[in-house]
């Protein structure tokens, strides 16, 4: 409802705040005036008179309440006006009353709050659940039902649950309407939603009207509506969307509290109405259960019965009737602490005499602020739950029920409080810690939506048959396997047509399409401006071999990149395959040596190890040296004729030939890749020396890269020179910068990768010196970027559909080995193999310390064999005299010079007595 008259209004508003001096006058009678200002034929209305009505009954029955004084209550029909709420306040305060119940309309309480405040007449409303109604403003104003606050924060949370990210309002243009879909609004931003689009109703707006707005709305393709009306005139808004065909299954329908308001004060719900609300999910206030309200329904549906109510009982009356008792008690409270009730006539109107509005009747009730603060320390228990107030002079308990209207039916599928956020159980029912984890863990039962469908909808459509997706695709020039327009036909195709296609596929909805080409086909197109298309909503979507880069990101949002991506520099190139030392490139000079001490140390322990039993391994030293050099050699070329007789040197020439067969492996493989290795015929090796020089540099038409090398990498503008196709790439790069062609090319790899393979002349110099990818571009918040995404793209790169696009379109002539210099291409490291070497090396050592322990244990018992022969042989028994250190180790290389077998026959029981000649063992 509009402010109407507020000139005249205001004007009365501001002579009534007037510092009021005049007579006092007490009343100290057994009745109490209170007023109640609602639209009696209303929804609200209809149900909150009986209720009132109910109270009062109650109240003035109860002794224990009062103290035999009764309560006097005078109603006034505000008739759904602005206007005639404040003329109908103006007679009710004629009449002394001490309070005034009402009214249901945030517009009018808006107005009526500023003659409360003038007159410090407390204002309790039971219906005006306008947030912006507020206690710094109106501090006389006292809400006994919910804010608009909560019920915003209720309908962003049941968003929030189902993912919805875009929301249509549909709303009465007036105070109420305004400020609630304002605070949805603000709760939509903090949980990353939005509301995209909002339908303002006029107040008392007709069918068509109503038809027009949502007819025009079903082109926005958000499909997720809110509609927050009152209870009167909501229903034809759905009467209306079903016969445009927008009560289908793939809307979403939310309503307010104004639909359960409506729905639970009919006296009979037709069942044809509730089929027509099918899928509708709205919100209820929550009142808990208890034997209180239990009875009260029982006692509404014996008026019902009497034929004094004719219709149902909804929420409102449950606040209307203990409204009541809150005005009650706070009376009660006021009146027994100071006892008389007095009202001050105003004498600062001289001038209004002559005038039809009686000023001078207007009272001030002299203890208004006290009252006041008598009703906000109110605290009892009725038919809501527990009655008391915040320091926002709102209620403490502030709950909502979820309901879904289903086969003609209204179920419950949820609860929410500003304490547990969304649950499944009422919320009085949860702990403080189930609370907490309530809020964590937001839960709701299953619905069922508009057509019956118990799947979540989308909450949005991107393109229909009647309206499909405008794609917009490039019209390149230049390799036109990517994208190009067939001549013929005029159908796009290409690598990136068929991604495109492979992704819509993959998509779980259908997504009509029609391709917009952009290009003249004689230049490629701006591609920045193709994207600045769809900022611009001139198409919906672009697809092609577009760059995802910062600027574009901007205006755009863009799927994940299906092509890796990234600038490469293109140059002349020339074979170098010729080269007497090219056989020693593999390895570095490292790696030669230590391959080559590897070779002489295997060697001198296999002689070692094999010298004492293995013939092969014996004879004049020369022959023994010669032996000990080739042996290790012999392996490499399987050439060699000695065997290795010994367990130790068996297991040594296994660890050697597995590291030896790895090394030859990795020169075969480097030696090959060297000989075929293309080198560069370019002095620019990479984009550090693309810089320093002056020369010329080649770049494609219309892409990204004359303005990244201007302003990134700050190359003078006049070298940049643009080329449209393959043809003018070789040519231009043939020429060279000295006959009017360019040094280089850069140019986006899958570009050059496509050149390449048709060029053979030129190749890649240094590294990509940039990344990105390509993507697919579509409107800012546009969900089908992120299904393309997540349900497609991904999808398409895992199961290999990609790759094989890939191959399709790029390796039908066998797929490009690319080609480029590096600094000692291909050669191979010591530290690549240093971890073999170092096992090698561990495992030969340890063999060879095997070996020579055992010789010393040998060579010990031979010594003390020796001594006992000696002493039996010898007559004097004179102990031998001990030798010198050196000597001792030339007799133990002397003895490890020995065979096996003759140092074996020394040990036998058999042996002579007599010492052999000092000669034959020494």
């Amino acid at each position: 409802m509009r402010f109407m008259g507020n000139g005249v209004l205001v004007s009365v508003v501001i002579l009534v705040f007037l510092q009021l001096h005049g007579n006092v006058k007490c009343q100290r009678s057994t009745v109490v005036n209170v007023g109640a200002l609602f639209t009696f034929d209303s929804v609200i209305g209809r149900v909150a008179k009986v209720a009132i009505e109910a109270a009062a009954a109650d109240v003035n029955a109860d002794p224990s309440i009062l103290n035999g004084i009764k309560l006097n209550f005078i109603m006034q029909d505000t008739n759904c006006s602005v206007f005639m709420g404040a003329m109908s306040a103006f007679q009710l305060l004629e009449r002394d009353v001490v309070a005034v119940i009402g009214p249901q309309s945030s517009s009018v309480a808006h107005m009526i709050s500023f003659i409360a405040n003038g007159l410090q007449v407390p204002l309790i409303s039971f219906a005006a659940t306008d947030a912006t109604l507020s206690a710094l403003q109106f501090p006389y104003f006292l809400r006994t039902t919910l804010s608009d606050s909560h019920q915003m924060a209720t309908m962003a949370d049941v968003i929030e649950y189902y993912d919805w990210h875009e929301v249509v309002a549909v709303f009465v243009d007036d105070d109420h309407g305004r400020n609630g879909i304002s605070l949805l609004d603000s709760q939509l931003a903090k949980r990353t939603s939005k509301l995209s689009h909002k339908l303002a109703l006029p107040y008392n707006a007709n069918a068509s009207v109503i038809s027009e707005l949502l007819d025009k709305s079903k082109a926005m393709g958000v499909r997720v509506y809110v509609v927050h009306v009152n209870p009167d005139s909501g229903l034809e808004i759905f009467s209306i969307a079903k016969q445009l065909q927008m009560m289908a299954s793939d809307y979403v329908w939310l309503a307010t509290d104004w639909l359960s308001a409506n729905l639970d004060s009919s006296p009979t719900v037709d069942p044809n109405l509730l089929h027509s609300l099918q899928g509708v999910v709205g919100l209820r206030q929550h009142t808990p259960a208890s034997s209180m309200k239990k009875a009260f329904y029982s006692r509404w549906r014996g008026l019902r019965k009497k034929g004094r109510v004719s219709c149902g009982l909804n929420a409102y009356g449950l606040y209307a009737y203990d409204t009541v008792w809150t005005v009650a008690r706070g009376i009660d409270e006021f009146l027994k602490e100071h006892g008389n009730i007095t009202f001050s006539f105003s004498k600062r109107l001289p001038n209004m005499n002559d005038s039809t509005v009686q000023l001078e009747k207007l009272k001030i009730f002299d203890s208004g602020r006290i009252l006041v603060n008598k009703l906000l320390e109110t605290n009892f228990t009725g038919l809501t739950g527990q009655v008391g107030f915040d320091s926002d002079r709102n209620l403490l308990n502030s709950s909502y029920e979820v309901i879904n209207i289903d086969q003609g039916s209204i179920h419950g599928i949820g609860y929410w409080s500003r304490y547990s956020g969304l649950s499944v159980v009422p919320p009085e029912t949860l702990t403080w810690d189930q609370q907490i984890r309530s809020r964590m863990d937001q839960k709701l039962n299953n619905a069922t939506w508009p057509g019956g469908k118990t799947e979540k909808p989308r909450g949005w459509v991107i393109a229909s048959n009647e309206k499909p997706l405008r794609v917009g695709v490039p019209n390149r020039v230049s390799f036109p396997d990517f994208v190009t327009e067939d001549q013929d036909t005029h159908e796009m195709k290409g690598y990136c047509i068929d991604v495109f296609n492979a992704a819509l596929n993959l998509i779980p909805y259908e997504v009509p399409y029609k391709f917009q080409v952009f290009g003249d086909g004689r230049l490629n197109p701006d591609y920045d401006e193709l994207v600045k298309m769809v900022a611009d909503d001139v198409i919906d979507a672009a697809i092609g071999d577009i760059t995802i880069i910062t600027n574009r990101t901007t205006f755009a949002d863009f799927t994940q990149p299906y092509a890796a991506n990234g600038l490469v520099i293109v140059v002349p190139i020339k074979n170098m395959k010729s080269s007497a030392w090219v056989y020693l490139k593999p390895f570095t000079v490292e790696m030669w040596c230590v391959t080559a001490g590897f070779f002489l140390l295997i060697g001198v322990v296999i002689w070692i190890l094999e010298h004492r039993i293995n013939d092969d391994f014996r004879g004049s030293p020369r022959r023994q040296v010669i032996t000990m050099l080739l042996f290790s050699l012999s392996t490499l070329f399987k050439t060699n004729q000695e065997d290795t007789v010994s367990t130790l040197g068996r297991m040594v020439m296994m660890v050697w030939l597995f590291l030896l067969m790895v090394i030859t492996s990795s020169y075969t493989a480097s030696l090959t890749s060297i000989l075929t290795v293309q080198q560069l015929s370019s002095p620019i090796t990479g984009i550090d020396s693309l810089i320093t020089s002056n020369q010329p540099i080649g770049l494609p038409g219309g892409s990204f890269i004359h303005k990244y090398l201007t302003d990134s990498l700050n190359i003078y503008e006049g070298r940049l020179v643009s080329l449209e196709d393959t043809d003018e790439y070789a040519r231009a790069l043939q020429r060279g910068p000295d006959d009017g062609g360019v040094a280089a090319i850069v140019d986006e790899l899958p570009y050059v990768e496509e050149f390449l393979a048709h060029h053979t002349d030129f190749g890649i110099a240094g590294h990509m010196f940039t990344k990105s990818g390509w993507g697919f571009a579509f409107k800012k918040g546009s969900p089908l970027a992120i299904d393309m995404s997540t349900a497609a793209i991904l999808r398409l790169s895992e199961n290999g559909d990609l790759q094989k696009i890939n191959e399709k379109w790029f390796c039908r002539t066998g797929c490009l080995l690319r080609k480029g210099r590096r600094s000692e291409p291909n050669q191979l490291h010591l530290v690549s193999f240093w971890g073999l070497f170092l096992l090698c090396a561990i495992f030969t050592i340890t063999c060879l310390l095997i070996f020579l322990f055992r010789m010393v244990r040998q060579y010990v018992q031979y010594k003390r064999k020796r001594r006992q022969l000696l002493a039996i042989s010898s007559s004097d028994q004179t102990p031998h005299s001990t030798t010198g250190l050196s000597r001792v180790v030339y007799n133990f290389f002397d003895f490890i010079d020995e065979k096996e077998e003759a140092i074996k026959k020394m040990f036998k029981p058999s042996i002579s007595p007599h010492p052999p000649p000092s000669d034959e063992i020494r």
